[in-house]
């Protein structure tokens, strides 16, 4: 069994539909049903507005930008991302949306080039055109042999967990689940007859367990299990109290890394009884660039979160956090200023609950904790 700290790459969402799939090698089509844009076009336009010219077609590492080395030289052992789109050429827009993210199947080596060991599938866009949407996307992922968890065909392939075999044994489990909190309409939810994601309807003690237990059941000594939650709104800092009782029922029931995404920007960071918890990773890949609107947020600054994790007990051995800024809907290394506002941000927001954050010589964010 691995006795070395086992490395994990999280981030948040990673949406390469709308705008970011009209900039790829094979764009599809634009339509949008939204209230104020009814064409994808718009979205690379008003970001040309802002940050300038943006060549077309783009090639397929052109979203990840810098990020794509900062993951070759830390070669983590398992990367998980939040897909936040379908993949398909459905024209089922899901009733009563106001957004609607797809990404043309064509241009899914956009996704691989990043080499995700396992993407999360239980957030609000995934079935942004419906059921034959999500079929189709999960037909795509599976024939360019990608892992996918949090939705399925029905309820059980939903909520089974993804599991990847890391070097020198053991293994990482993921399991992804959602909340309305979020945005997931609840009829999304998957039923033994019906396709979905898996929703949890309520932050409860119960829905804790039963979450922890699907982890339990497949769990061998030395595994890592991550649950990996889109849950909560938009904006702001604060955490509900209700989520941090479900993160640390989770940590209770044998959970060693919740792994928190939806927000627009990072959000607070806990060790709690020596457990990771990420309340809200923030955007990765989008294009948000030109949507004017809560910029005292920094939606342009992302973060690539890499965790180290004792498998032997589960415990966190540390967490480093590289900035990354957003331009031209392709991701460059934060400034060093731009680090230093991210830093100062999270580590007064954490505080409370026991984080401090400090700047590494490199320019990347380490994660410092009482516990």
């Amino acid at each position: 069994m691995r006795t070395d700290p086992v490395t994990l790459f999280l981030c948040g969402d990673v949406m390469l539909g709308r705008g970011v799939d009209q900039i790829l090698p094979y764009p599809g089509d634009p339509t949008l049903r939204e209230s104020h844009v009814c064409d994808a076009r718009t979205y690379v336009d008003l970001a040309e507005a802002v940050n300038g010219r943006i060549p077309r077609p783009v090639g397929f590492s052109w979203p990840w930008g810098d990020a794509l080395g900062v993951l070759e030289e830390v070669a983590p052992d398992t990367r998980v991302v939040n897909l936040e789109t379908s993949v398909t050429r459905s024209d089922d827009f899901a009733v009563g949306k106001a957004v609607n993210y797809r990404m043309n199947p064509a241009n899914l080596p956009g996704l691989l080039v990043a080499r995700p060991d396992v993407c999360v599938l239980a957030n609000n866009h995934v079935m942004d055109f419906g059921r034959r949407g999500l079929e189709e996307t999960l037909d795509a992922l599976a024939d360019a042999g990608l892992r996918a968890a949090g939705a399925g065909r029905e309820a059980g392939e939903a909520r089974r967990p993804a599991i990847v075999t890391v070097e020198g044994g053991g293994r990482v489990l993921v399991l992804s689940c959602g909340t309305e909190s979020s945005g997931i309409p609840p009829e999304w939810a998957a039923a033994p007859d019906r396709g979905g994601v898996d929703l949890v309807s309520e932050l409860s003690e119960s829905a804790a367990a039963e979450v922890a237990g699907r982890v339990r059941r497949v769990r061998r000594p030395g595994d890592v299990a991550v649950v990996s939650i889109h849950w909560g709104s938009n904006w702001g800092y604060h955490v509900a109290r209700e989520q941090r009782r479900f993160a640390h029922r989770l940590v209770d029931g044998g959970v060693d890394v919740v792994h928190g995404h939806s927000s627009h920007h990072p959000r607070p960071v806990e060790v709690y009884r020596g457990r990771l918890i990420l309340y809200g990773c923030g955007d990765l890949i989008d294009d948000y660039e030109g949507i004017t609107g809560y910029e005292e947020y920094r939606d342009d600054l992302r973060l690539l979160y890499f965790v180290s994790v004792e498998p032997e007990s589960g415990r966190t051995a540390g967490l480093r956090m590289v900035p990354m800024r957003a331009r031209r809907m392709r991701l460059r290394h934060a400034s060093a200023e731009d680090s230093e506002w991210l830093r100062a941000v999270l580590d007064r927001v954490g505080r409370d609950l026991g984080s401090r954050v400090d700047l590494e010589p490199d320019g990347a964010l380490a994660l410092r904790w009482t516990t």
